[in-house]
């Protein structure tokens, strides 16, 4: 397989940071704003400012975002925070100088597309390594000094506080659809960085295990033996070497593996747990014939 010239990542990582700044625009100008809808995280709290005050929310988001970005640089490196400041600065000016069209007065169309659109871009964004939005890197440095909070925790607590003043100060009604852009634009995010594909790790012990690895390896998944040692269990205290299987496939397969396992040792012991993303090796089995 041929190498990627030198070139090749950094030009991939611009060309989805400006189609992320595009489609973050298209999603801002061309559906909410309008509307007067608002989204989570910092770009909510920049709308919901710019509804509030009148203040222009190109120069908002990037006020609002450069304290995040800031902590970005001390605590993620400067690259990042290069980053992340030309895409907010980039979708600042896309604001202002591109001409989107109010695409439609339906308002559930608008909280739908509104948060496709936003959550395209900020998920585009965070693929070439920049944010739009510097909430994630709050919610992370907050989770880092608390051992109850974790990174989704602080996120979930930031959106209630943003849509219950979105409530008060402008309606219930727009902070109703608001939400609905939020989940729209946050399940978007998640397809973008997590893939289409869920991967599922899964680990097999089994006596029967070397007949299981030579399946499933048949079957063209990638397989690690672990080394083990049985201990208690229903037969009592067991001081015994025992190797266990361990792959990740994607979830539409999983269904096919346990089978497989099924037919060779039916009590063999199954545990499996999700995983966002992998790397390298073998993930997908070969097609069925």
């Amino acid at each position: 397989m041929s190498q990627r010239p030198t070139w090749f990542q950094p030009v991939k990582n611009f060309v989805l940071i400006v189609a992320g700044i595009l489609s973050a625009g298209m999603g801002l100008k061309g559906f909410l704003l309008s509307s007067h809808f608002i989204d989570g995280g910092v770009t909510g709290v920049s709308m919901l400012l710019a509804d509030l005050f009148g203040w222009p929310l190109a120069a908002l988001i990037p006020v609002i975002n450069l304290p995040f970005i800031i902590l970005g640089y001390r605590q993620i490196g400067g690259q990042f925070a290069l980053k992340s400041a030309i895409a907010i600065a980039g979708l600042s000016l896309c604001i202002v100088f591109v001409p989107y069209p109010d695409v439609t007065p339906d308002l559930l169309l608008t909280a739908i597309f509104g948060g496709f659109f936003l959550g395209l871009g900020i998920g585009l964004a965070m693929r070439g390594g920049a944010v739009l939005d510097g909430t994630e890197i709050a919610a992370l440095l907050i989770s880092r000094s608390s051992n109850l909070l974790k990174v989704s925790d602080v996120i979930l607590l930031l959106n209630v506080f943003i849509f219950s003043a979105a409530a008060f100060f402008l309606t219930l009604e727009l902070a109703l659809y608001s939400i609905i852009t939020y989940f729209a634009a946050s399940k978007m995010i998640d397809f973008l960085v997590h893939g289409l594909e869920e991967y599922t790790a899964i680990m097999i012990v089994s006596p029967n295990h070397p007949q299981i690895q030579i399946r499933l390896t048949e079957m063209g998944w990638g397989v690690t033996v672990l080394a083990g040692q049985q201990g208690h269990g229903k037969h009592g205290a067991r001081v015994q070497a025992q190797d266990v299987l361990y792959t990740v496939i994607t979830r539409l397969e999983i269904g096919r593996l346990k089978a497989i396992i099924n037919e060779i040792d039916p009590n063999a012991f199954i545990t499996q747990h999700g995983i966002n993303d992998v790397g390298g090796g073998k993930v997908k089995s070969l097609p069925l014939h």
